[in-house]
């Protein structure tokens, strides 16, 4: 009788537990993010259990739009809100009306929620430098603080990147960029940085990877990246350079969610003043949007709710980032990503080019590396092309994934862009070359 009743309980336990509501979350934040959201969501909403569904920003755009007519997700959480401005448009977020209180309208200037209600901020994000201190100092490196001092010659094979077209973190940083300098100069400083890289990583968390490791010293990251690294011991610090932008990390509810109560429930959880707490955890330290949650952050920790936080960070235009987003990503791979050789080879000879000409005044060798310079910068597409729709709307295929073809009218845009891109390299160090061994 008593085995009976013993088996009976454990029936009603497993029974017990299996009757909690699963609320599925695709993202593209690590464990060390989601782990400690999902035990503290699940300790206070006993009747929910979160399952989460790991992949990058674009590879979770991709699997909602490929869902989206037999839909198992419930909730999209990551950092890009261009990412949610392009499942918005394409009617894959539902409107919500969740209970929040103590958040205000913005942050930096930036609306930290949709205005339609449709996704919602829960930390704000900047972007800049994270280096590791024991690297810098056994390399006699100086601390790189702007993003022009990453296009310095010192600091080849010194510095590491993830690719925008796997990271949309990363994508906002070459955005961030792109608009503060404007298009011609923003895509000149992204190759002359990507020249000096060791490394274009496949996820955004492999640079703060390697940057702890000691496997290169630079590293240009989400500042919760570097933040967290240093919390948990390693020997690195984050510095912001002037040139940033101060945007929310988001959720959003999808469209027939399946638990769609469960949904809003995690929602109101991670805006709550407990759920804004759990950003602070060493493992995650992410900036919360509750102002109220900065009283009990770390001494010197980034509050981006007051003045000296980040005084140049721009305005950032979601819609312009949002309208050219797949073509950016294109642009960067095609240039850098996968011409990283060409582009580091032209690089380093144009550097040991101006090195050998240093206190020289040899006009025809100067001219020589104007030109080798200019082939370097040279893009094959305008600022105006790329925002036009009918251009910008032929880049449909990402590569969030090794495995992606890239086909039709993009391929052949994309080749053409390629064979621009080897032929400028070639020639620019072809240039360097002669102008280095001149008197």
């Amino acid at each position: 009788m008593r085995k009976i009743l013993l088996t009976t309980a454990l029936t009603l336990i497993a029974g017990a537990a299996s009757a909690a509501d699963k609320v599925v979350v695709v993202t593209s934040f690590p464990k060390d993010l989601t782990d400690p959201f999902k035990a503290a969501f699940e300790a206070a909403n006993p009747a929910y259990e979160l399952e989460v569904v790991s992949r990058n920003t674009n590879a979770s755009v991709s699997y909602l739009q490929e869902t989206r007519g037999a839909n198992t997700t419930d909730l999209f959480w990551a950092s890009a809100p261009d990412a949610f401005e392009v499942l918005k448009a394409e009617g894959l977020l539902a409107a919500v009306d969740v209970a929040a209180e103590g958040i205000p309208d913005s942050v930096g200037g930036y609306p930290i929620n949709d205005p339609a209600g449709m996704y919602f901020g829960f930390a704000a994000s900047g972007y800049g430098i994270m280096y590791n201190t024991r690297y810098v100092e056994a390399n006699n490196l100086p601390i790189a603080k702007e993003w022009e001092d990453l296009m310095r010659p010192e600091y080849n094979g010194h510095v590491a990147m993830s690719s925008p077209s796997r990271s949309g973190t990363t994508h906002l940083t070459v955005e961030t960029v792109l608009q503060g300098d404007g298009w011609d100069a923003g895509w000149a400083k992204w190759k002359w940085i990507s020249g000096n890289m060791s490394t274009v990583t496949e996820r955004s968390f492999g640079v703060p990877d390697a940057v702890n490791s000691g496997s290169t010293g630079f590293g240009i990251v989400i500042d919760f990246f570097g933040l967290a690294s240093k919390a948990s011991g390693f020997p690195v610090e984050l510095v912001y350079p002037s040139l940033t932008a101060i945007v929310p990390a988001n959720i959003g509810v999808i469209e027939n969610a399946p638990n769609a109560e469960g949904a809003k429930a995690f929602v109101e959880y991670v805006l709550s003043p407990e759920g804004q707490q759990v950003l602070l955890n060493p493992a995650i330290m992410r900036l919360p949007v509750n102002p109220a949650a900065y009283e009990t952050a770390p001494e010197g920790f980034p509050n981006p709710f007051t003045p000296e936080f980040a005084p140049g960070a721009i305005a950032f235009d979601v819609d312009l980032s949002g309208s050219r987003y797949t073509l950016v990503n294109a642009l960067f791979d095609v240039m850098i990503t996968y011409r990283m050789d060409d582009l580091r080879a032209a690089v380093a000879a144009v550097q040991q080019a101006e090195a050998a000409q240093e206190g020289k005044d040899n006009a025809e060798a100067k001219a020589l590396i104007a030109e080798a310079r200019a082939l370097v910068e040279a893009l094959p597409i305008t600022e105006a092309e790329a925002s036009d729709p009918s251009f910008a709307g032929v880049f449909q295929i990402s590569r969030d994934k090794p495995d992606v073809e890239v086909v039709g009218r993009q391929a052949e845009v994309e080749q053409a862009w390629d064979a621009f891109a080897v032929a400028n390299y070639a020639k620019a160090k072809e240039l360097a070359d002669q102008a280095a061994a001149m008197n």
